[in-house]
């Protein structure tokens, strides 16, 4: 195991370079394999991860609370109610304090500065579980499942279809960095942020590979081996829903649009899916579908990251 990402924050894909990305999918692989043959791993033996949730999560909570006893350690649940960030205490001290209790936090948060400043202040690893901006560990486990399926994620195509949110900028930065090309399809008014294209464009260009943002969802899925979607309104867009039914609709993901990509393409999605909004029971269910592999992997994938950040 590398100690490249001992004692590292990991805020952002950005953060990594082609080849700590691959030490962590590699890595990542070989924990799979060895929890899938019963063989333990106590890479964290001892160890305590404070797991700070502002937005509640199934698989991010199950993934870093089962990975870290599966690596020996242990992991502390801490929801808004359980904590006094925010009601007074400021980031910066409920940083300091958890340093002095813990060997690394992982935040799962509305605000991504909220992360930042975490890291900032915090003297043991920050994992970003989840920010406004930013889903890192969630794509180390999508392309995890791409790589298991083809073998390679170079030359491959990952067509991205619907919000231009926090995981389609990670998915963006991700495949820029792993020479894969990308195109995602967003409504006008939705598309990612300039700066994850444009960093995007950045790493593809030294890998050898495209970025597109486009309008039309066929021409985003046309040929590519993996299509992803992801909910339309994401937690804190609640009010917006009815509207972003009527604005993304043309964007669904169903056998129809499935049918201009390659014809051994997987679907993906992070989950949880709105069913019957942005993809339909026939393509998530479909044995095109690798959500459920891909669900499984963030397991592996968040014993990936923590076991090279705060292992010894």
């Amino acid at each position: 195991m590398s100690v490249k990402l001992k004692g590292r924050d990991l805020l952002s894909i950005a953060d990594l370079t082609e080849e700590e990305f691959w030490e962590l999918l590699e890595f990542a692989k070989l924990l799979k394999l060895e929890t899938l043959a019963g063989k333990r791993h106590e890479y964290l033996k001892g160890k305590t991860l404070a797991m700070i949730f502002q937005k509640p999560s199934t698989r991010t909570r199950v993934a870093f609370e089962v990975g870290m006893y599966q690596l020996g350690g242990y992991a502390l649940y801490l929801s808004s109610n359980d904590m006094q960030l925010r009601r007074g205490e400021t980031i910066a001290d409920t940083a300091r304090v958890l340093s002095r209790f813990v060997d690394g936090i992982m935040a799962r948060v509305f605000d991504h500065q909220d992360a930042v400043d975490l890291a900032k202040y915090a003297n043991v690893p920050v994992i970003n579980g989840l920010s406004d901006e930013e889903h890192p560990s969630q794509v180390l486990a999508d392309f995890l499942t791409i790589w298991e399926k083809f073998g390679t994620l170079k030359g491959l195509k990952l067509a991205y279809v619907g919000d231009g949110n926090n995981v389609a900028h990670s998915l963006l930065l991700a495949a820029g960095l792993v020479g894969m090309d990308i195109a995602v399809a967003t409504p006008e008014g939705y598309e990612p942020k300039p700066f994850y294209v444009e960093k995007a464009k950045e790493l593809a260009a030294k890998h050898g590979s495209s970025v597109q943002v486009l309008r039309d969802p066929e021409e985003a899925v046309t040929g590519a081996n993996a299509v992803y979607t992801d909910v339309w309104a994401s937690m804190g867009q609640e009010a917006e829903h009815e509207e972003r039914l009527r604005i993304f609709k043309p964007y669904q993901v169903n056998p129809s649009l499935m049918s201009h990509a390659d014809k051994h393409a997987i679907f993906l999605h992070c989950l949880p899916a709105h069913r019957g909004e942005e993809v339909v029971d026939e393509v998530a269910d479909s044995p095109q579908s690798a959500i459920f592999d891909e669900a499984e992997n963030r397991l592996h994938a968040h014993k990936a990251i923590l076991a090279m950040l705060m292992g010894d």
